[in-house]
């Protein structure tokens, strides 16, 4: 392939991208908005750790990285529920108790991701390219840096620049495409758990969760033995507490066993920013078979299932086999690749709302405790034909929209199960009752 491809953003994503086009034989301009990130500090509470699960594995595997990138990641086989009074309660993800999810730092897998791309023959990587201008039938891109404007051409524009992509912005503007952000009505705030005596201060092995009805906060581990803590409140909601006092107090009440662990949480509420929620639905993701968005700035999602990173390095493995399947025509790769993705991204946005009522309204019920006992029964008695949706979603590759079908199927099944248990114990109820 002899193209000049140009990538818009030099992210998770975007780094990715480089490195499997390198391999492709492409040469690659991967521009960035930001100074280098392996250079400077992590802008403060907008971490959101990631929990890389199979889907980003493989695609890491196929750039021989995932050993690299696993080397400092910490395993999490399952959920460990904080509930205002009472005892912890350990939720496998899996039947066999053995599969985990694995929690990374995001700027660490950043950064060894640019190195990977750097270091590709083909690829080079500039920083402070803002970009301000988009020509997407040209392939013609202006830049803002700290040196003046800067213009340039390429064959192919990727944009991978996120959320809230400039690239899609300039589409936009073109009337190239329609969106549609819609934005949860909730938002975030890091909190940080520290070290204590050098050692874990809880569980390392699990992704912790307080579930409170209509919030929650979840703390994930971090190789220097701390945890970041995530809180996701619904709008407003951070403003109504303004003094230490008054949060101390909130969260003795609400989150009792945090404070002793978390020295720093009066600064940390009072400093971080709230951050926003949403999905973004685009149509089309391509325009003239020469520019189109991948990752989070096509279809980003709500974090909840712990997949937005995992779907778009997944995005970039589809790509790669577009590009295969077209013998290198972007032209036929980019309409290809849109066409192959879309249903599978809107099928992972859908079930990442449903997992954020559900860590936040059914993990500490009984009822749902009864139903992931009655699915993992199932799962062993049935192995490869019952498989949970989470499993399903976190440890396999299984398309995202054939998750979505078959789980609908099996909680049917479910259903129908849950229903003769309860039969059979209402029917030995009233054999006792009429023995009396």
């Amino acid at each position: 392939m002899s193209e000049r491809v140009a990538i818009v953003g030099a992210g998770l994503t975007g780094s990715l991208l480089a490195c499997f086009l390198a391999r492709r034989g492409v040469r690659v301009t991967l521009y960035e908005r930001r100074p280098d990130p392996r250079t400077g500090q992590a802008e403060r509470g907008r971490s959101i750790n990631l929990a890389i699960s199979e889907r980003g594995l493989d695609a890491l595997r196929r750039i021989d990285l995932v050993d690299q990138v696993m080397a400092d990641a910490l395993p999490m086989k399952g959920r460990m529920i904080h509930p205002v009074e009472g005892p912890l309660d350990f939720q496998p993800y899996s039947a066999t108790r053995d599969r985990a999810i694995n929690s990374i730092s995001r700027g660490a897998l950043n950064n060894a991701l640019l190195d990977a791309a750097a270091k590709a023959p083909g690829v080079d990587v500039v920083f402070e390219h803002r970009l301000v201008g988009l020509d997407s039938q040209a392939g013609a891109l202006v830049f803002d840096t700290p040196a003046g404007r800067v213009e340039t051409t390429a064959d192919v524009v990727l944009g991978a620049d996120g959320a809230g992509s400039a690239v899609r912005g300039q589409l936009l503007a073109e009337s190239a495409l329609t969106e549609d952000v819609d934005f949860l009505d909730y938002g975030y705030k890091e909190l940080s758990i520290p070290a204590r005596d050098g050692e874990f201060a809880l569980d390392p092995g699990a992704l912790h969760i307080w579930p409170r009805g209509t919030s929650m906060m979840i703390a994930l581990p971090n190789p220097d033995r701390s945890f970041t803590c995530t809180l996701f409140w619904p709008a407003g909601s951070f403003d109504a507490l303004t003094t230490p006092a008054s949060i101390e107090r909130y969260f003795a009440e609400h989150y009792p066993d945090l404070l002793p662990m978390a020295p720093g949480l009066v600064e940390d509420y009072l400093n971080n920013p709230v951050g926003v929620l949403g999905t973004v639905h685009a149509s089309p993701w391509q325009a003239h078979g020469r520019t189109a968005l991948i990752g989070d700035a096509a279809h980003a999602i709500v974090p909840f299932y712990g997949q937005g990173a995992n779907c778009a390095f997944e995005d970039v493995v589809e790509l790669d086999r577009c590009l295969d399947a077209t013998g290198g025509s972007w032209a036929r790769s980019l309409p290809l690749f849109e066409a192959r993705r879309r249903e599978n991204t809107e099928a992972i946005a859908e079930m990442a709302l449903a997992n954020f009522v559900e860590m936040r309204d059914k993990v500490a019920s009984p009822v749902f405790r009864l139903g992931k006992q009655i699915e993992h029964t199932l799962e062993r008695l049935l192995p490869g034909h019952y498989v949970s949706r989470y499993e399903l979603v976190s440890f396999t590759t299984t398309p995202y929209a054939e998750v979505r079908t078959r789980t609908r199927r099996q909680h049917q099944l479910l259903g129908v199960v849950a229903a003769g248990i309860g039969v059979g114990l209402i029917s030995t109820a009233l054999r006792k009752w009429g023995r009396r």
